[in-house]
């Protein structure tokens, strides 16, 4: 018989650290620091996420992250490789805008953006930040929110 509970359950999705941030609260007897991590997951097949955690340590901080992640995961509707139409969403100050591309156009997207869109598995697309703000999180959730956004238009 096979002693199944020391293999431990492959994780389907790529995780990557996207901002690492070290955190102050000031207390009567001084400063306590804790870090905050923010993470991408995505398996590369359209489910992608982004997740919060804060610990005293970053290796806690970031498994906290991964299982925020894990909790708040959407399905993007990619159609062969690409996003089925222009979208454009707004979280915060954060605001971005996505672009349908032909096959081997590549991933024209910069920062957060790229990372999300990555790891959700486009291969083809144009995205730019339209919003002023340069905060790796909000730009990461606007994406998300962009995702949210697409519907499937079949063609006729």
């Amino acid at each position: 018989m096979e002693n199944r509970k020391f293999f431990k359950k492959r994780d389907e999705f790529k995780d990557k650290v996207l901002d690492m941030r070290r955190v102050t609260r000031v207390v009567a007897g001084g400063k306590r620091f804790k870090f905050r991590a923010t993470v991408v997951i995505g398996d590369q097949k359209g489910r992608v996420s982004v997740g919060i955690g804060k610990g005293v340590d970053v290796a806690g901080a970031v498994e906290k992250a991964k299982a925020d992640a894990k909790k708040k995961i959407i399905t993007a509707k990619i159609v062969r490789g690409t996003v089925p139409h222009e979208v454009e969403a707004k979280y915060g100050a954060a605001e971005v805008l996505l672009k349908p591309a032909k096959e081997g156009h590549g991933l024209i997207a910069g920062g957060s953006v790229r990372v999300v869109l990555s790891l959700a598995g486009v291969k083809d697309i144009s995205a730019k930040c339209l919003g002023r703000t340069t905060n790796k999180l909000t730009n990461a959730l606007a994406t998300i929110e962009a995702l949210k956004k697409l519907k499937f238009i079949p063609k006729s």
